[in-house]
């Protein structure tokens, strides 16, 4: 080989070692770069790209009554799936284990075989399947035993076991009220739910996720989970009065056949709505809530807007409650040839204004009306208005409708527009906006907007309170709100409501029925038999210190009874009494009864013994063994005419005894205990599904039987 060959060789060797040499060092410094210098900001990207922090909808506020009663709160449940091909499921762990986790799947009622199982997971594994479905909606326990089977039992990474959670919203109560809890869903708002919606979800609830086959799937590591728990909302709602008006809202929509039926009853002072109770008759004669009526749909008022009616009169000074009115015997009056009718189709004679509201004369009202107000329809119309009639309540719910009443000069008024607006038609209000009127008069005239929701709580610590708003601090003069209400306790006492008056304690209020117009042919159907009407009662009491106010509505296409007293007024009084005695405004009355001791020892029930020590003192019934008490709920006895108190203490983790006992204790014991009650029957407890002593499990259902 000559000389300049060998010097070329060594030349390019060198070049070739030189460049090899140069990237060597630059792979160097790159490493040297990437591992030292860059290495936090490759991390942070690497993650970027396979993890993220993503919204969750966990950690939703709860929903309470206003004694502190859950009436919404969210249940976790859970996507549970399997990644057959985790990168560190080996296949000597599947292999061994597949059988195994089969037969452990299979065992839930309903679902695969073994051998169904096992072909699946084998033939998944094969097809690379990541997101292998075991259960789209565990729940918790269930989640908890997927974790305990063979290969799930593994980390997320050694076995694969992947599971998505969510809130699953529940209303322990049913239909009670469900309406005006409501929800919230993409959007569509409705309810205390949906209007307290940005108060209920948890704040910047986001959780590391994991792309997995371009799925991304929560990576349960608490250090990544940053999660503040939404508000409680505190509602206006209790449970207890929404219970029983809503059973007895249903009794009488059944026997009635009624199409809807509405309740509302809240407290006279403060606005609060206590009790809302909307039912729509099904195709198979069953009632649910479909829709908030109370709230969402205005109605003609009938013979109730008559209330207004006359304290406009009064208020412009043309009439007083002992004016004659001369209302014949015809039994109708007739408007540029319209005739306006008595219910009676009867004439009422000779009365006076007094007289005409108590028997809610239809002919009397028009005509009074007619003749003070037929030459300045205007003002009686503005005078209305003065009082807030035309005007929506701006309640914390959604969904209210505004009110109607036409005005002299718009397209509608006509010149029957006066007397038919004096009986209540050519005037649309919502059940609520009537209500609130009736309960500004027991509010000496201060008329309030309801309320729903009393707080916000975070933590069990009250963080935000909700006030009840004034709409109009006095809607007429006292003078008359005086003769408004006389009217009004006339009504209960000789006018058409006399079927509910009681002499213990005062009701006022008014009746009303109203007929619903058909959309093709008015007011009548084609064979000119009313169709439908809404039969109400609307009223407060006790009439001389009111407490609560409420209206009851049926809608019903019974051709006989449909009266307002009838078919409203008999719910009114039961409510009514259910809450007077079981109230304060009842305890008061009989610290000066003058009852005397039985001959015998009451029949008493397991309970909370101030309650048994109220009733045992009315009746004068001596009680023996109290000194010895040191428990809050007590075993009674009677023992010839006395009653033997024993201890009764209840334990926090073990099932108590409730037979014997009334509902409404065993109630207040077993759900403050964390336990979803049924309950099957009426009066006392007989049976309990779960056995006393039995440990108590997290979500455990026990059935109540009574009899």
């Amino acid at each position: 080989m000559s000389t300049n060959i060998k010097k070329d060789i060594v030349i390019r060797l060198s070049i070739i070692f030189t460049i090899t040499a140069i990237f060597t060092i630059i792979i160097i410094i790159r490493i040297f770069q990437l591992q030292y210098i860059q290495n936090e900001k490759w991390i942070a990207k690497t993650k970027s790209i396979q993890y993220r922090m993503l919204k969750t909808n966990n950690d939703r506020g709860d929903i309470y009554d206003s004694n502190g009663k859950i009436l919404a709160i969210s249940q976790p449940v859970y996507e549970t799936r399997l990644d057959l091909v985790s990168n560190g499921l080996k296949d000597s762990t599947f292999n061994k284990y597949v059988e195994a986790l089969a037969d452990s799947l299979s065992k839930f009622p309903g679902y695969k075989s073994k051998k169904e199982y096992l072909n699946d997971l084998k033939k998944g594994r094969r097809d690379s399947i990541r997101h292998y479905l075991i259960k789209e909606d565990a729940n918790y326990a269930e989640h908890k035993r997927f974790k305990t089977y063979p290969i799930l039992k593994l980390s997320s990474f050694e076995g694969g076991y992947i599971y998505f959670s969510r809130d699953k919203r529940i209303l322990p109560n049913g239909i009670l009220a469900s309406r005006t809890i409501g929800y919230s869903n993409y959007g569509n708002d409705v309810g205390i739910e949906g209007a307290f919606n940005n108060e209920l979800i948890s704040k910047q609830p986001k959780r590391l996720h994991k792309n997995i086959s371009g799925k991304w799937v929560p990576v349960f590591d608490d250090d990544y989970y940053n999660s503040v728990r939404g508000n409680d909302v505190v509602s206006t709602i209790d449970i207890n009065i929404q219970d029983f008006s809503h059973q007895e809202l249903l009794k009488q929509c059944t026997e009635f056949k009624a199409d809807t039926g509405i309740l509302v009853l809240m407290e006279v002072k403060t606005g609060e709505v206590k009790a809302i109770v909307n039912l729509v008759r099904n195709k198979n004669d069953t009632y649910s809530e479909a829709y908030n009526l109370a709230v969402g749909v205005p109605i003609n008022p009938g013979s109730t807007f008559k209330l207004p009616v006359l304290i406009a009169a009064f208020e412009d000074n043309h009439i007083s409650l002992n004016e004659i009115v001369e209302t014949g015997s015809k039994g109708y009056v007739t408007f540029y040839g319209v005739d306006i009718k008595e219910s009676t189709r009867h004439g009422y004679g000779t009365l006076n204004v007094k007289k005409v509201f108590e028997k809610s004369s239809n002919v009397g009202m028009s005509m009074i009306i007619n003749k003070y107000y037929k030459n300045n329809q205007t003002d009686f119309v503005k005078r209305l208005y003065s009082m807030n009639l035309n005007d929506k309540l701006g309640l914390q719910i959604k969904g209210e409708k505004p009110p109607i009443i036409r005005y002299p000069g718009d397209g509608l008024w006509s010149g029957v527009s006066l007397p038919f607006l004096s009986i209540g038609y050519e005037v649309e209000l919502t059940p609520l906006q009537i209500l609130s009127f009736y309960n500004a008069v027991a509010n000496n005239g201060k008329m309030i907007s309801p309320i729903f929701v009393k707080s916000l709580k975070q933590h069990g610590k009250i963080i935000k309170e909700f006030k009840t708003r004034t709409i109009n601090s006095s809607i007429c003069s006292n003078s008359t709100l005086e003769k408004a209400k006389i009217l009004l306790e006339g009504v209960v006492k000789n006018g058409t409501a006399s079927n509910i008056y009681d002499i213990r304690y005062r009701i006022a209020g008014k009746t009303g029925t109203a007929q619903v117009p058909d959309r093709n042919n008015g007011y009548r159907s084609n064979d000119n038999e009313v169709k439908s009407h809404y039969g109400s009662f609307v009223g407060y009491f006790p009439a001389d210190n009111p407490v609560y106010s409420c209206i009851v509505i049926l809608k019903t296409q019974d051709k006989g009874r449909y009266y307002g007293n009838i078919v409203a007024a008999p719910v009114f009084k039961k409510v009514a009494d259910k809450l007077y005695v079981s109230s304060d405004i009842w305890k008061n009355k009989t610290k000066t009864s003058k009852y005397n001791a039985l001959k015998y020892a009451p029949n008493t029930k397991t309970g909370n013994i101030n309650d048994i020590d109220f009733v045992l003192n009315y009746l004068k019934t001596p009680v023996i063994g109290k000194k010895d008490i040191r428990s809050a709920w007590v075993i009674t006895s009677s023992i010839n005419k006395k009653v033997e108190y024993q201890n009764r203490f209840i334990s926090k983790n073990k099932i108590p005894t409730v037979v014997g006992m009334g509902l409404k204790d065993a109630l207040y014991i077993l759900e403050n205990l964390g336990l979803n009650v049924i309950v099957k029957g009426k009066g006392s407890i007989k049976e309990q599904s779960i056995e006393p002593g039995t440990e108590i499990k997290k979500n455990q259902r026990i059935l109540l039987s009574l009899g």
